[in-house]
């Protein structure tokens, strides 16, 4: 029966070791995700002049998953609705947050973004964006610094944890 819960907790302690390392394998993936997305919106806004509600329903036909809910739900959101855009692009950047493997510096970013959209011409808009990106960047650096760095160590840090309190219990 001992040896029973040793397996179940060594299993455990190495899946939530797998999980935070996939956690951190997504974050530059989504990262990338946001970034594409901003071009894409720049590009329905700019050149095919399309209407913000329009243009986050192509984003969320083009984008995976969990990228495209965002947009898709902003889309939804902004179908006849005549709330602030800022509102409800908060509200649906916060329904979004838990399934996504970013960090808080990344949903500053895009809120502030958010702000920012809709508020002017093209070409200010085009600024904004562009901006964005630029933060999304550094952030896409880090991020990918950081799962070079621990990737590997979560992992079998995991695994050494279910180790020594299998040990410290037998």
């Amino acid at each position: 029966m001992k040896w029973i819960g040793a397996i179940l907790l060594l299993c455990a302690t190495t899946w939530a070791g797998f999980e935070f390392s996939r956690k951190l394998s997504d974050r530059p993936v989504q990262i990338r995700q946001l970034k594409s997305a901003l071009q894409i919106l720049e590009a329905e806004i700019l050149y095919s002049q399309a209407p913000l509600a329009e243009a986050c329903g192509t984003l969320a036909q083009q984008l995976p998953k969990p990228v495209s809910l965002f947009f898709q739900s902003v889309n939804k959101d902004l179908q006849g609705n005549t709330t602030d855009l800022y509102q409800i692009w908060k509200y649906n950047l916060d329904r979004f947050w838990p399934h996504a493997a970013l960090k808080d510096s990344e949903k500053e970013v895009l809120k502030q973004f958010g702000r920012t959209l809709g508020q002017h011409d093209f070409s200010q808009q085009q600024k904004h964006i562009q901006l964005a990106l630029t933060h999304l960047d550094r952030e896409l650096e880090e991020a990918q610094n950081q799962q070079l760095k621990y990737s590997k160590m979560v992992k079998s840090l995991g695994f050494l944890t279910g180790l020594l309190v299998v040990l410290l219990l037998i």
